[in-house]
């Protein structure tokens, strides 16, 4: 009888010990947190976004937004020559009026007093609705446009002068006197402008001519618009639809600042823009926003 009763206790004390055992192993440390999900989403396994390197330039061109043109517009370029003279800030109010983007072509010696070179730092602060770009700084030695196109090296010069004196913030540039493209090595030009067109492409400049002109008269105080406002328009419009451009669906206007010196010429420049404005296909831009493609040099 004592020995069952000695067996039963030694069961039952074995009994114990296991169970408290067992207990411990499974029981949480009082000074262990269950991490919550917000501390595992943070240390778990998932990946971390790529960092980009500021170095690495694949990682720099894919965050870089790019000119994208929509294929159902069409690009017009108003462009104005000449300036700063008479006209200049008329050309520039209405155009800044009409919310609309305009490039301004400058020669550097007509800025020869404090009032026409804050009539450039005018232009030149107002990017990227107006953008100013080069003219040359003598206009082809004062209109000798054969002896200057006849001595490349010295007009390269003269562009290179009217650059620095304008401050112009873009390697972009108009021959005076004369319609030539020169796009990243590919030059369309006459044989007269030929040779500085290579040297200018060679310098890093690109050369804009225009597709469209409004033409003017000389007078007194400045000039005068050939053409009306509807006369215009209609150019404009049968320009883009018959391809007629350097660049399909993309249109260069050239028209001078000193044609808007009066009032009354003024308003026929409101009213052209606004007539092309309308027009919900139509898209205003500057001249460095002008397609340009790589393409091998055509001499």
């Amino acid at each position: 009888m004592f020995s069952k009763t000695l067996r039963l206790l030694q069961f039952t004390l074995l009994l114990i010990t296991f169970s408290f055992v067992l207990f411990s192993c499974s029981s949480t440390p009082a000074n262990t947190k269950t991490p919550d999900s917000s501390s595992i989403i943070k240390t778990g396994t998932i990946a971390a976004p790529p960092v980009m390197d500021k170095d690495d330039k694949t990682a720099i061109n894919t965050a870089t937004n790019e000119d994208v043109y929509d294929s159902t517009k069409q690009y017009i370029y108003l462009t104005f020559d000449d300036g700063p003279q008479p006209g200049t800030l008329a050309c520039y109010h209405t155009i800044q009026q009409l919310d609309v983007k305009a490039t301004f072509f400058m020669i550097g010696m007509h800025q020869w007093d404090a009032f026409l070179k804050g009539v450039v730092d005018t232009i030149n602060s107002n990017y990227p609705a107006i953008l100013l770009a080069n003219h040359s700084f003598t206009h082809a030695f004062q209109d000798k446009y054969r002896y200057f196109y006849m001595h490349p090296h010295a007009a390269l010069a003269d562009f290179n002068k009217a650059q620095d004196s304008l401050h112009v913030p873009y390697k972009i540039v108009r021959l005076p006197g004369n319609s030539s493209w020169v796009r990243n090595g590919v030059i369309r030009s006459s044989k007269l402008t030929r040779p500085v067109s290579v040297l200018l492409d060679s310098a890093g400049y690109k050369v804009m001519g225009w597709d469209v002109e409004w033409n003017f008269k000389p007078e007194p105080g400045g000039a005068k618009p050939v053409q009306n406002v509807e006369t215009m328009v209609k150019l404009v419009q049968n320009t883009l639809q018959k391809n007629e451009c350097y660049k399909k669906n993309n249109i260069v206007l050239l028209a001078h600042d000193r044609m808007f010196h009066t009032q009354a010429y003024t308003d026929s420049l409101h009213k052209f823009v606004l007539a092309l404005k309308q027009n919900p296909h139509y898209v205003f831009e500057t001249i460095d926003k002008y397609p340009m493609q790589q393409q091998p040099i055509k001499l």
